[in-house]
């Protein structure tokens, strides 16, 4: 294979990589997200406080979501958690402030209640546009060999034993497909509403 092809290869395999860690990122965060909105509205939380809980369960939600493979692969805790922070933080942090700043400039949207199209439209192009955020920082990171190249050498490492092997594989796929179509069931009970 010559030089050229040989980079132009790379730097696919390090698009879809990119591209995939940052599916797999704005999931975690949107679970939690979502966790927190629907918590903070139950529970009748001021919208500051709401916020400040989603944001939480985003890095928590976002961070489990990687440290999993990490710990099947055989790390302990300490040394996953210590991986997981170094890879994802940059880029959880960044889909936070991009997610939490747009939702906050649609009109109503911060206020629309969970049974609200306001509400579902709003999140899923906050969503959008954090996706669209991240994605060049993930570029960034993996071509430095940092960011989610520091986990990725730990995914579908071998055979899991003793309890790591109940540790659940979730492919990125299936995470963004149920994440749609909890989007997509919100929206139409909303519009139902």
């Amino acid at each position: 294979m010559d030089h050229s092809r040989h980079h132009a290869h790379h730097d696919q395999s390090t698009r879809i990589l990119a591209l995939g860690a940052t599916l797999h990122c704005l999931t975690g965060c949107a679970i939690g997200e979502i966790l927190g909105l629907v918590i903070g509205t139950a529970v009748g939380l001021a919208t500051g406080w709401t916020i400040a809980l989603s944001v939480s369960l985003a890095f928590l939600f976002g961070y489990l979501l990687s440290t999993l493979p990490v710990l099947k692969a055989g790390l302990g805790v300490g040394a996953a958690l210590s991986v997981v922070l170094a890879a994802d933080t940059l880029s959880i942090a960044i889909m936070e402030l991009v997610d939490n700043t747009v939702i906050a400039l649609i009109p109503g949207a911060m206020n629309a209640g969970l049974v609200n199209a306001t509400f579902w439209v709003g999140l899923v192009i906050a969503l959008s546009a954090a996706f669209v955020a991240a994605y060049p920082v993930n570029l960034w990171l993996l071509g430095r060999g940092k960011g989610h190249a520091l986990t990725h050498g730990y995914h579908g490492a071998g055979e899991a034993s003793g309890w790591r092997r109940l540790i659940p594989t979730i492919a990125t796929s299936t995470l963004v497909v149920g994440l749609l179509a909890f989007a997509g069931g919100g929206l139409l009970v909303s519009l139902a509403a």
